[in-house]
């Protein structure tokens, strides 16, 4: 990006991002959209407040993170939907051609704490490094290396996998959770 450039135009280029960002976080497609929209603003009208030269996307995602902790807050007296019984209907299961059935994969993932699913998102998934993962989470490079460590192992835990099982998928973004392989 030059100097000419305004930053806001570069926003637009993120939010396929983003929306998948907020949709591991909150697991409902119409409150992924709502985060995403509220961090959108949140960035709009601050950004006065964003450094040119520094990484945008980081930038942005630490807000919708923000977003969502304060969302999280605000709701946790709420009841929620144990069963899943109301999300299940609201998502659509892609075609898989792998050994692992994306839904044994969705069934683990969940399992896992908020801040275990975050950093395979943001470090799998989305290809940040761990020190800007760490940033973003607002803890130690180490605290965020842990964290991805245990997420997986405990991911391979849950879908009954062992080292030397090979993984034949398309997913790229599933093989980049479950392998530490980042997404293309």
């Amino acid at each position: 990006m030059t100097d000419s450039t305004d930053p806001k135009d570069e926003l637009i280029e993120h939010l396929p991002a983003m929306r998948a960002f907020a949709l591991s976080l909150a697991r409902n497609p119409a409150t992924a959209d709502d985060l995403v929209q509220d961090a959108v603003v949140k960035a709009w009208s601050n950004f006065d407040k964003f450094e040119a030269g520094t990484n945008m996307r980081a930038w942005l995602f630490t807000i919708l993170r923000n977003t969502y902790y304060s969302l999280y807050r605000k709701r946790r007296r709420e009841v929620e939907d144990p069963e899943g019984s109301m999300s299940d209907t609201m998502s659509e299961k892609p075609a898989h051609d792998g050994h692992l059935a994306l839904e044994d994969f969705r069934a683990a993932f969940v399992q896992l704490p908020v801040e275990q699913r975050e950093v395979l998102i943001l470090v799998g998934v989305e290809g940040f490094s761990y020190e800007d993962a760490a940033g973003m989470c607002g803890c130690a490079v180490g605290t965020i290396k842990s964290r991805t460590n245990r997420a997986r192992k405990r991911l391979a835990e849950l879908m009954h996998l062992d080292a030397e099982d090979e993984l034949e998928m398309t997913d790229r973004a599933t093989l980049g959770v479950v392998n530490g392989k980042p997404a293309a």
